[in-house]
């Protein structure tokens, strides 16, 4: 790991919006790399913001955990200051359209794919649910999991919209993210940071439950 690599955190206001409702949210963005080049997990609201916290160092790519609009809002102005790629999972291009109808992701996000960034592998788990195309990205070197809206601190993310399904974001849970270390630091897409440890035990209620 490259002497440096960081991970940083930046909040931002704006609006959700789904299935005609919306709701004012706070969202978490983070930065990852060192003080040459960083990657930027989920573009949420606020485009400068983001720009002047990325500063004069290279990005590499904006990464979407999914593609409700909180999420990505950003990320094509973000990119056009930038010249940065918006990398998506291709199961959430419907979600993503509903918001930037004009304007495509630059690649696809795929299970087990790696991305590089001053000397730090982030790994790509497509974790169903929240939306069909939510992935989180694993820096085992930085004990570091950006979870999206996968997981929070105190459970499962939201399910009670289109494109969701609570079963499948349990399974999710379940095979992909309580396998890893219990002291991964979960970084969250809303609110604070948990463990994988502290999790746990509430996804075991879920399943107890016949999930």
């Amino acid at each position: 790991m490259t002497a440096g690599a960081r991970i940083e955190h930046l909040v931002t206001s704006g609006t959700f919006s789904l299935d005609g409702g919306t709701w004012d949210v706070d969202n978490n963005v983070w930065i990852v790399g060192d003080d040459h080049e960083v990657v930027v997990i989920d573009a949420a609201h606020d485009a400068d913001a983001i720009a002047e916290a990325v500063g004069d160092r290279r990005l590499t790519a904006i990464v979407c955990t999914h593609a409700h609009n909180d999420h990505i809002d950003a990320a094509p102005a973000l990119a056009g200051r930038t010249g940065a790629p918006i990398w998506l999972h291709p199961d959430d291009l419907p979600l993503w359209k509903q918001t930037h109808p004009e304007r495509a992701p630059d690649g696809e996000l795929a299970d087990g794919q790696v991305l590089t960034v001053a000397g730090v592998e982030l790994t790509v788990l497509h974790t169903p649910g929240h939306a069909p195309g939510a992935v989180c990205l694993y820096a085992p070197d930085l004990a570091a999991l950006f979870s999206g809206d996968t997981l929070f601190a105190g459970g499962p993310g939201a399910t009670g919209r289109s494109y969701s399904d609570f079963p499948t974001i349990v399974g999710s849970i379940r095979d992909r993210l309580l396998t890893l270390p219990g002291d991964t630091v979960v970084h969250t897409g809303h609110g604070g940071t948990t463990t994988i440890a502290t999790e746990a035990p509430h996804l075991q209620e879920w399943l107890d439950r016949g999930f």
